[in-house]
């Protein structure tokens, strides 16, 4: 009596599923061990640095954690954090919903022009654009120079290790992450929405309201997600624009761990920035899935 595989028996049966399954297991088994090896191993190894009261990591303990929560300046640089993001966020979006709808408007060859110069940025080194917004906001920048020009201003204006500074440069950096899924999402709205408003007697602001800012939330909502996780961790921006005088989590987990050699400190540092920037990832994915599916409910 001949023995047929479990999977071949599901192929004589009409029923692949199984073996697809097998097959889809084995291709994602690659993927799935660098995940382990390279993001979940590591975050185990800061966890349990984290919890040593020491910087030789011999005495366990959660006085590290302590010492860290315990401390008001740390609170502040962590408030300062988020508050950075939630700048970038709103800086992009405001800058970034006109600039979609000029997007769709535009003819298809002007569309290619104009996604061309969106996709451009991230073609950059980051470290190029942030010495870049470093010539433009400088006491001689482009930004002084046209203000002196206009005769808008007496004299230089203090723009770079400030927030100010900071988060003009993040606007631009962090641009494309917000355009490009709002662009996303707005091209796959019907374009005979604007004309069925407008024969209901609707006006273009009303219609801009109510019938295309609701439909395109979720691309919205994912732009700000992206800027947001980018800006807070923007650790090359927020040291060569900002400074010293400007103090995040990333700076702070810099030097406590390469120049203070404070590693647990470091790792609370780093766990902390973590959990603070998912909790608000978290939050604003839920806020897309609502929106999601309040249009499409």
């Amino acid at each position: 009596m001949t023995v047929i595989p479990s999977a071949a028996r599901d192929l004589s049966l009409g029923q692949p599923g199984g073996w697809f399954r097998l097959r889809e297991g084995q291709l994602a088994l690659p993927l799935a061990l660098a995940f382990l090896s390279l993001f979940l191993a590591p975050l185990l190894m800061l966890c349990g640095v984290s919890f040593f009261e020491d910087d030789k990591i011999t005495r366990p303990g959660l006085g590290t954690w302590a010492k860290f929560l315990g401390d008001p300046f740390t609170w502040k640089v962590i408030g300062d954090t988020l508050l950075l993001g939630v700048k970038a966020v709103i800086t992009t979006m405001i800058l970034g919903y006109p600039l979609a709808l000029v997007f769709m408007d535009a003819g298809p060859r002007l569309q290619k022009v104009l996604i061309f110069v969106i996709v451009m940025p991230l073609l950059l080194s980051v470290v190029v654009r942030t010495f870049a917004w470093i010539v433009i906001l400088g006491r001689e920048g482009v930004i002084n120079q046209a203000l002196l020009g206009l005769g808008l201003i007496s004299e230089p204006l203090r723009l770079l290790q400030t927030e100010l500074g900071l988060v003009i440069s993040l606007t631009q950096i962090e641009m494309p992450l917000m355009l490009l899924p709002l662009i996303s999402v707005m091209s796959r709205l019907d374009p005979n929405l604007r004309d069925a408003s407008a024969a209901l007697g609707a006006s273009r602001w009303r219609t801009l309201f109510t019938v295309i800012v609701p439909l395109s939330m979720p691309g919205l909502v994912a732009g700000c997600l992206l800027v947001f996780a980018s800006a807070t961790t923007a650790f090359i921006s927020q040291t060569v624009i900002g400074g010293v005088r400007l103090i995040y989590l990333p700076l702070l987990i810099w030097q406590q761990s390469l120049v203070v050699f404070n590693w647990p400190l470091a790792a609370v540092a780093s766990l902390t920035l973590l959990i603070s920037v998912l909790s608000v990832v978290g939050a604003l994915s839920w806020l897309g899935r609502r929106s999601g599916g309040y249009v499409h409910g």
